[in-house]
């Protein structure tokens, strides 16, 4: 059996990575282990209030074969918390396989992960150009990407980013396992800005987190 984890942070997003964790737990029996960087309550942003099983301090990223990062509607406190970050970081030259959906591959891109990869996000345009460690000319507008030991997906297609982890590791889940393709779409309608408005909002909550 494989091992998977999946990394906790606030308001992390349940609907994006069920459908994978579900299909882990329930068809192949799988062991999932929820980490976190601290051992407290985590609340969904869906409300959802969850303790992890274990924390960065307890385990080793390489003891994991997968691990699975859902999106969160705010990345800033899982972006600015150390903890997480280095965790990442240990996993940069493992065989590792990072799962990185929504907003998510922004916490890669810091850790270094992403260096060099071809990835895809759903998180605003515009935070290319507040973090220059995210590598826009490595920016694939698709729904799900694949990149040696990295994979990536919209939110919106979480069947797909499900269905691509699944098959990383030879799981059968069959003909029936998806529905939309991600490239019916174009690459304009997987590209994603704020409002000026809700870019300038985004601007004044990041100065809390930093110096």
């Amino acid at each position: 059996m494989s091992r998977f984890a999946v990394i906790l942070y606030p308001n992390f997003s349940l609907q994006e990575i069920t459908c994978l964790t579900s299909a882990l737990s329930v068809w192949f029996e799988e062991k999932i282990d929820f980490i976190a960087s601290e051992n407290k309550e985590y609340c969904s942003e869906e409300g959802l209030r969850v303790v992890p099983t274990k924390t960065m301090d307890d385990t080793n990223i390489t003891d994991y074969d997968c691990v699975i990062l859902p999106g969160t509607i705010n990345p800033l406190p899982a972006l600015y918390d150390d903890r997480l970050i280095d965790f990442l970081k240990s996993g940069i030259n493992t065989n590792v396989v990072f799962a990185a959906i929504s907003s998510s591959p922004l916490l890669l891109a810091k850790a270094g992960v992403l260096k060099g990869k071809k990835f895809t996000a759903g998180f605003f345009m515009q935070m290319a150009e507040v973090y220059p460690f995210i590598e826009k000319e490595n920016f694939t507008h698709e729904g799900v990407v694949c990149d040696g030991n990295v994979i990536t997906g919209i939110g919106m297609f979480f069947r797909e980013f499900a269905e691509a982890v699944l098959q990383r590791f030879e799981f059968d889940i069959g003909n029936n396992f998806m529905r939309d393709k991600p490239d019916d779409y174009t690459a304009e309608e997987l590209t994603f800005y704020w409002s000026e408005e809700d870019y300038r909002e985004f601007l004044e909550e990041l100065k809390e987190y930093q110096p």
